[in-house]
């Protein structure tokens, strides 16, 4: 199959690439690297660089695809509260761009990165597919309302379309901003012999999936994605911010009272956790455990900084 990924030079496109490539499919990037990079493109992908934006621009030069994987997106939740116009934008009025770019280049299958900040800060634990959708930011507004579109769109096309729900995804090339980055910015602080920040007092819970598990997850069924439908890409395990960097601080040598603390920030949840049963349905199963995955992190920041 050919794929196209929007926003294949960021973090989670430089493990789907790869893996894409590696099942015997032909990959193009767009991308405008105003957050990815070159280098996560990896050899035998095609680069194209382009604005989902602007597709008109750059979706001549692509031609014909099987598969779209949106990924390319605004993910900073704080921005979002800063400038909601621009989150819309990119988030809701780019991916309706992609959808139609989909449908002019042929594709049968869409497919999306949405976030859990769609469910907002609820109580019932783990969180539902079907449960209820209380964003309390922008970000999850945008994430959700660029969701209907994909499946409004999907119907009125005949498109195959799957949204992916992802828990705070970590992993190797992560940068240090953005929804999901808290493991990305312990790492870079403890590689650097900074004291990194704990916003809150720490009693925050996350639901941490690995990066190349989510790759796997993008790339499961493309041959038989079944009907449109959302799934959450989790581990359905619960892991405070403290809990976490304890952990890393094991991982990594260092103390574990090694950190500043600061005030919480504006629009963070409190507690996220997603089911993970609905996928398991469908065959999928994030399988690497957090201590490998911080390990495996860890590495790669350590790595990076002595290479600097």
């Amino acid at each position: 199959m050919h794929l196209l990924i929007t926003g294949g030079a960021g973090f989670i496109g430089s493990h789907i690439s790869p893996l894409a490539l590696e099942q015997g499919h032909r990959v193009t990037v767009v991308d405008n690297l105003s957050q990815g990079l070159r280098e996560n493109i990896p050899q035998g992908a095609r680069f194209v660089y382009g604005d989902i934006l602007r597709p008109q621009s750059w979706a001549p030069k692509v031609g014909p695809v099987d598969v779209v994987i949106h990924l390319a997106a605004q993910i900073s939740v704080p921005a979002s509260e800063s400038d909601p116009l621009e989150d819309l934008r990119l988030n809701t009025e780019g991916t309706l761009r992609m959808l139609l770019t989909a449908k002019d280049l042929g594709a049968r299958q869409f497919r999306m990165a949405s976030s859990a900040a769609v469910y907002g800060d609820e109580s019932c634990l783990p969180l539902k597919e079907d449960g209820p959708v209380r964003p309390i930011a922008f970000y999850g507004w945008s994430k959700y309302t660029a969701e209907r579109y994909v499946f409004h769109f999907a119907e009125l096309e005949g498109l195959e379309a799957i949204v992916f729900r992802l828990a705070n995804v970590y992993g190797p090339r992560q940068r240090t901003e953005g929804e999901g980055g808290v493991i990305a910015v312990f790492c870079e602080a403890l590689a650097q012999n900074r004291f990194p920040i704990i916003h809150g007092d720490g009693s925050q819970t996350r639901d941490f999936v690995y990066a190349k598990d989510v790759a796997r997850a993008f790339l499961h069924r493309l041959a038989s994605p079944g009907p449109a439908t959302v799934y959450n890409i989790s581990t359905e395990t619960r892991t405070s911010v403290r809990e976490l960097f304890s952990m890393l601080a094991r991982v990594a040598g260092k103390r574990q009272d090694a950190f500043r603390s600061a005030p919480s920030r504006p629009g963070d949840i409190h507690d996220s956790v997603l089911s993970r049963q609905k996928a398991k349905n469908w065959g999928f199963t994030a399988e690497t455990p957090l201590a490998d995955g911080l390990a495996l992190t860890w590495k790669y920041f350590l790595d990076r900084e002595s290479e600097a």
